[in-house]
Protein backbone atom coordinates (compact mmCIF):
# COMPACT_ATOMS: atom_id res chain seq x y z
CA UNK A 1 0.00 0.00 0.00
CA UNK A 2 1.33 3.45 -0.91
CA UNK A 3 2.32 6.03 1.70
CA UNK A 4 -0.59 8.31 0.79
CA UNK A 5 -3.11 5.47 1.00
CA UNK A 6 -1.62 4.36 4.32
CA UNK A 7 -2.09 7.89 5.67
CA UNK A 8 -5.66 8.05 4.38
CA UNK A 9 -6.51 4.69 5.92
CA UNK A 10 -5.00 5.63 9.29
CA UNK A 11 -6.48 9.11 9.60
CA UNK A 12 -9.72 7.99 11.25
CA UNK A 13 -7.93 5.96 13.91
CA UNK A 14 -5.17 8.39 14.90
CA UNK A 15 -5.27 10.67 17.97
CA UNK A 16 -6.51 14.22 17.18
CA UNK A 17 -3.07 15.85 16.90
CA UNK A 18 -1.77 13.14 14.57
CA UNK A 19 -5.03 13.03 12.58
CA UNK A 20 -4.58 16.77 11.92
CA UNK A 21 -1.19 16.04 10.34
CA UNK A 22 -2.73 13.27 8.23
CA UNK A 23 -5.45 15.63 6.94
CA UNK A 24 -2.93 18.32 5.97
CA UNK A 25 -0.75 15.83 4.09
CA UNK A 26 -3.78 14.25 2.40
CA UNK A 27 -4.92 17.67 1.23
CA UNK A 28 -1.51 18.63 -0.21
CA UNK A 29 0.98 15.72 -0.23
CA UNK A 30 3.73 17.89 -1.72
CA UNK A 31 3.91 19.81 1.58
CA UNK A 32 6.01 16.95 2.96
CA UNK A 33 8.55 17.37 0.16
CA UNK A 34 8.59 21.17 0.35
CA UNK A 35 8.66 21.61 4.14
CA UNK A 36 11.08 20.90 6.92
CA UNK A 37 9.76 19.00 9.91
CA UNK A 38 9.53 22.28 11.84
CA UNK A 39 7.59 23.95 9.04
CA UNK A 40 5.16 21.06 8.77
CA UNK A 41 4.61 21.04 12.52
CA UNK A 42 3.85 24.77 12.41
CA UNK A 43 1.43 24.37 9.50
CA UNK A 44 -0.38 21.60 11.37
CA UNK A 45 -0.37 23.62 14.60
CA UNK A 46 1.40 20.85 16.44
CA UNK A 47 4.91 19.96 17.61
CA UNK A 48 7.93 18.36 15.97
CA UNK A 49 7.55 15.47 18.43
CA UNK A 50 3.98 14.92 17.15
CA UNK A 51 5.23 14.75 13.56
CA UNK A 52 7.76 12.11 14.60
CA UNK A 53 5.02 10.17 16.41
CA UNK A 54 2.87 10.46 13.28
CA UNK A 55 5.62 8.92 11.14
CA UNK A 56 5.97 6.00 13.53
CA UNK A 57 2.20 5.55 13.73
CA UNK A 58 2.06 4.92 9.98
CA UNK A 59 5.05 2.57 10.05
CA UNK A 60 7.81 4.98 8.96
CA UNK A 61 10.92 5.47 11.06
CA UNK A 62 11.28 9.23 10.65
CA UNK A 63 10.48 12.40 8.74
CA UNK A 64 13.41 12.09 6.33
CA UNK A 65 12.15 8.66 5.27
CA UNK A 66 8.62 10.04 4.89
CA UNK A 67 9.89 12.87 2.64
CA UNK A 68 11.79 10.48 0.39
CA UNK A 69 8.85 8.08 0.15
CA UNK A 70 6.31 10.79 -0.67
CA UNK A 71 8.64 12.47 -3.20
CA UNK A 72 9.23 9.17 -5.01
CA UNK A 73 5.54 8.33 -4.93
CA UNK A 74 4.38 11.70 -6.26
CA UNK A 75 6.95 11.57 -9.04
CA UNK A 76 6.00 8.05 -10.06
CA UNK A 77 2.26 8.69 -10.00
CA UNK A 78 2.50 12.05 -11.75
CA UNK A 79 4.46 10.41 -14.58
CA UNK A 80 2.07 7.47 -14.67
CA UNK A 81 -1.03 9.60 -15.06
CA UNK A 82 0.55 12.53 -16.93
CA UNK A 83 -1.10 14.83 -14.43
CA UNK A 84 -0.18 18.41 -13.58
CA UNK A 85 2.14 19.31 -10.72
CA UNK A 86 -0.94 19.34 -8.52
CA UNK A 87 -1.40 15.59 -8.80
CA UNK A 88 -2.18 13.98 -5.47
CA UNK A 89 -3.56 17.16 -3.95
CA UNK A 90 -7.19 17.67 -3.03
CA UNK A 91 -9.69 18.99 -5.56
CA UNK A 92 -9.94 22.75 -5.09
CA UNK A 93 -12.18 25.55 -6.30
CA UNK A 94 -9.30 26.74 -8.47
CA UNK A 95 -9.13 23.48 -10.44
CA UNK A 96 -10.62 23.40 -13.91
CA UNK A 97 -13.22 20.75 -14.58
CA UNK A 98 -10.62 18.86 -16.63
CA UNK A 99 -8.13 18.96 -13.72
CA UNK A 100 -10.75 17.86 -11.18
CA UNK A 101 -11.91 14.91 -13.27
CA UNK A 102 -8.30 13.91 -14.01
CA UNK A 103 -7.58 13.79 -10.28
CA UNK A 104 -10.62 11.58 -9.64
CA UNK A 105 -9.77 9.27 -12.53
CA UNK A 106 -6.20 8.89 -11.26
CA UNK A 107 -7.36 8.14 -7.71
CA UNK A 108 -9.84 5.54 -8.94
CA UNK A 109 -7.23 3.82 -11.12
CA UNK A 110 -4.80 3.81 -8.21
CA UNK A 111 -7.46 2.35 -5.91
CA UNK A 112 -8.00 -0.57 -8.27
CA UNK A 113 -4.26 -1.14 -8.76
CA UNK A 114 -3.41 -0.98 -5.05
CA UNK A 115 -6.38 -3.10 -4.02
CA UNK A 116 -5.61 -5.87 -6.51
CA UNK A 117 -1.86 -5.74 -5.82
CA UNK A 118 -2.43 -6.17 -2.08
CA UNK A 119 -5.30 -8.68 -2.34
CA UNK A 120 -4.98 -11.73 -0.09
CA UNK A 121 -5.60 -14.47 -2.65
CA UNK A 122 -5.77 -17.18 -0.01
CA UNK A 123 -8.57 -15.27 1.72
CA UNK A 124 -10.24 -14.69 -1.66
CA UNK A 125 -10.08 -18.41 -2.47
CA UNK A 126 -11.64 -19.30 0.89
CA UNK A 127 -14.39 -16.73 0.37
CA UNK A 128 -15.07 -18.07 -3.14
CA UNK A 129 -15.38 -21.61 -1.83
CA UNK A 130 -17.70 -20.55 1.00
CA UNK A 131 -20.04 -18.72 -1.39
CA UNK A 132 -19.89 -21.52 -3.96
CA UNK A 133 -21.19 -24.17 -1.56
CA UNK A 134 -23.66 -21.91 0.28
CA UNK A 135 -27.40 -22.57 0.17
CA UNK A 136 -28.04 -18.86 0.73
CA UNK A 137 -25.99 -15.68 0.47
CA UNK A 138 -27.06 -12.55 2.36
CA UNK A 139 -25.41 -9.20 1.54
CA UNK A 140 -25.58 -5.87 3.32
CA UNK A 141 -23.94 -2.47 3.31
CA UNK A 142 -24.97 1.07 4.15
CA UNK A 143 -24.95 3.93 1.62
CA UNK A 144 -22.54 3.42 -1.27
CA UNK A 145 -21.51 0.06 0.21
CA UNK A 146 -25.14 -0.98 -0.13
CA UNK A 147 -24.99 -0.20 -3.85
CA UNK A 148 -21.95 -2.46 -4.18
CA UNK A 149 -23.75 -5.20 -2.23
CA UNK A 150 -26.69 -4.87 -4.65
CA UNK A 151 -24.32 -5.14 -7.61
CA UNK A 152 -22.84 -8.42 -6.36
CA UNK A 153 -26.28 -9.73 -5.39
CA UNK A 154 -27.59 -9.09 -8.90
CA UNK A 155 -24.61 -10.88 -10.44
CA UNK A 156 -25.08 -13.91 -8.20
CA UNK A 157 -28.78 -14.09 -9.05
CA UNK A 158 -27.87 -14.05 -12.75
CA UNK A 159 -25.94 -17.31 -12.33
CA UNK A 160 -28.59 -19.06 -10.28
CA UNK A 161 -27.35 -18.43 -6.73
CA UNK A 162 -29.83 -17.62 -3.98
CA UNK A 163 -28.67 -14.13 -2.99
CA UNK A 164 -30.56 -11.78 -0.70
CA UNK A 165 -29.59 -8.11 -0.51
CA UNK A 166 -31.01 -6.62 2.69
CA UNK A 167 -32.54 -3.19 2.18
CA UNK A 168 -32.15 -1.80 5.72
CA UNK A 169 -30.44 -2.59 8.99
CA UNK A 170 -33.49 -4.17 10.65
CA UNK A 171 -34.06 -6.52 7.72
CA UNK A 172 -30.35 -7.31 7.53
CA UNK A 173 -30.06 -8.24 11.20
CA UNK A 174 -33.29 -10.26 11.13
CA UNK A 175 -32.31 -12.23 8.01
CA UNK A 176 -28.81 -12.78 9.38
CA UNK A 177 -30.31 -14.26 12.55
CA UNK A 178 -31.86 -17.02 10.43
CA UNK A 179 -28.50 -18.14 9.10
CA UNK A 180 -26.91 -21.55 9.35
CA UNK A 181 -23.63 -23.30 8.58
CA UNK A 182 -24.74 -23.54 4.94
CA UNK A 183 -25.29 -19.79 4.57
CA UNK A 184 -22.87 -16.94 3.94
CA UNK A 185 -23.19 -13.33 5.09
CA UNK A 186 -21.21 -10.68 3.21
CA UNK A 187 -20.87 -7.27 4.85
CA UNK A 188 -19.36 -4.20 3.19
CA UNK A 189 -18.04 -1.21 5.14
CA UNK A 190 -15.12 0.90 3.97
CA UNK A 191 -14.49 2.29 7.46
CA UNK A 192 -15.11 -1.02 9.18
CA UNK A 193 -16.98 0.88 11.88
CA UNK A 194 -20.48 1.23 10.40
CA UNK A 195 -22.63 0.12 13.33
CA UNK A 196 -25.41 -1.43 11.23
CA UNK A 197 -23.03 -3.54 9.16
CA UNK A 198 -21.02 -4.63 12.18
CA UNK A 199 -24.24 -5.75 13.88
CA UNK A 200 -25.31 -7.59 10.71
CA UNK A 201 -22.13 -9.69 10.60
CA UNK A 202 -22.25 -10.33 14.35
CA UNK A 203 -25.82 -11.59 14.05
CA UNK A 204 -24.89 -13.81 11.11
CA UNK A 205 -21.91 -15.28 12.89
CA UNK A 206 -23.93 -15.98 16.03
CA UNK A 207 -26.40 -17.92 13.85
CA UNK A 208 -23.61 -20.06 12.42
CA UNK A 209 -23.16 -18.43 9.01
CA UNK A 210 -19.80 -18.02 7.37
CA UNK A 211 -18.99 -14.30 7.41
CA UNK A 212 -17.08 -12.27 4.84
CA UNK A 213 -16.02 -8.67 5.48
CA UNK A 214 -15.08 -6.32 2.65
CA UNK A 215 -13.43 -3.24 4.15
CA UNK A 216 -10.69 -0.68 3.89
CA UNK A 217 -9.83 -0.86 7.58
CA UNK A 218 -7.74 -3.92 8.43
CA UNK A 219 -7.54 -2.87 12.09
CA UNK A 220 -11.30 -2.78 12.66
CA UNK A 221 -13.15 -5.39 14.77
CA UNK A 222 -15.45 -5.77 11.75
CA UNK A 223 -12.54 -7.32 9.85
CA UNK A 224 -10.98 -9.12 12.81
CA UNK A 225 -14.22 -10.91 13.72
CA UNK A 226 -15.06 -12.07 10.18
CA UNK A 227 -14.20 -15.56 8.97
CA UNK A 228 -12.75 -14.11 5.76
CA UNK A 229 -11.62 -10.54 5.07
CA UNK A 230 -11.09 -8.90 1.69
CA UNK A 231 -9.38 -5.52 2.01
CA UNK A 232 -9.62 -2.46 -0.21
CA UNK A 233 -7.20 0.46 -0.50
CA UNK A 234 -8.39 3.90 -1.51
CA UNK A 235 -7.77 7.61 -0.98
CA UNK A 236 -11.06 9.47 -0.74
CA UNK A 237 -11.13 13.16 -1.73
CA UNK A 238 -12.84 15.56 0.66
CA UNK A 239 -15.08 16.85 -2.14
CA UNK A 240 -17.60 14.02 -2.15
CA UNK A 241 -21.23 13.44 -1.23
CA UNK A 242 -20.49 9.83 -0.29
CA UNK A 243 -17.99 7.11 -1.04
CA UNK A 244 -16.44 7.53 -4.48
CA UNK A 245 -12.95 6.09 -4.77
CA UNK A 246 -13.56 3.50 -2.03
CA UNK A 247 -16.69 2.38 -3.88
CA UNK A 248 -14.59 1.68 -6.99
CA UNK A 249 -12.17 -0.39 -4.90
CA UNK A 250 -15.08 -2.36 -3.43
CA UNK A 251 -16.48 -3.02 -6.90
CA UNK A 252 -13.09 -4.37 -7.98
CA UNK A 253 -13.07 -6.79 -5.04
CA UNK A 254 -16.64 -8.05 -5.56
CA UNK A 255 -15.92 -8.53 -9.27
CA UNK A 256 -12.93 -10.69 -8.33
CA UNK A 257 -15.13 -12.64 -5.93
CA UNK A 258 -17.79 -13.12 -8.60
CA UNK A 259 -15.30 -14.26 -11.24
CA UNK A 260 -13.82 -16.77 -8.79
CA UNK A 261 -17.28 -18.16 -8.06
CA UNK A 262 -18.17 -18.32 -11.75
CA UNK A 263 -14.94 -20.11 -12.64
CA UNK A 264 -15.66 -22.98 -10.28
CA UNK A 265 -18.67 -23.92 -12.41
CA UNK A 266 -17.57 -22.33 -15.64
CA UNK A 267 -19.89 -24.04 -18.11
CA UNK A 268 -22.94 -23.68 -15.88
CA UNK A 269 -22.11 -20.01 -15.28
CA UNK A 270 -21.77 -19.23 -19.00
CA UNK A 271 -25.02 -21.10 -19.71
CA UNK A 272 -26.88 -19.18 -16.98
CA UNK A 273 -25.60 -15.82 -18.25
CA UNK A 274 -26.63 -16.66 -21.80
CA UNK A 275 -30.08 -17.86 -20.77
CA UNK A 276 -30.79 -14.81 -18.60
CA UNK A 277 -29.53 -12.50 -21.33
CA UNK A 278 -31.82 -14.15 -23.89
CA UNK A 279 -34.77 -14.01 -21.49
CA UNK A 280 -34.41 -10.25 -21.02
CA UNK A 281 -33.60 -9.43 -24.64
CA UNK A 282 -37.23 -8.57 -25.57
CA UNK A 283 -37.24 -6.00 -22.76
CA UNK A 284 -34.39 -4.12 -24.46
CA UNK A 285 -36.34 -3.32 -27.64
CA UNK A 286 -38.89 -0.53 -28.07
CA UNK A 287 -41.32 -2.72 -30.04
CA UNK A 288 -41.34 -5.63 -27.57
CA UNK A 289 -45.15 -5.45 -27.43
Amino acid sequence: MSVQTTIAAASDTLPPSLARIARVIAQTPSIVVDSTITELASTCETSVASVIRFCRAIGIDGYATLRRAVAAELGRESAQFRASSGFGSEISAADSLRQATAKIAALELLAIEETIAALDYDALARAVEAVDIADRIVLFGVGASGLVAADLGQKLLRIGRLAVVASDSHEATAVAALGSRRSVAIGLSHSGTTRETVTFLQSARSAGSVTIAISGNAASPFVADADHALLTHAREPRLRAGAMVSRIAQLAVVDCLFVGIGQRRHDATVDALQRTSQATQPLHTADAD
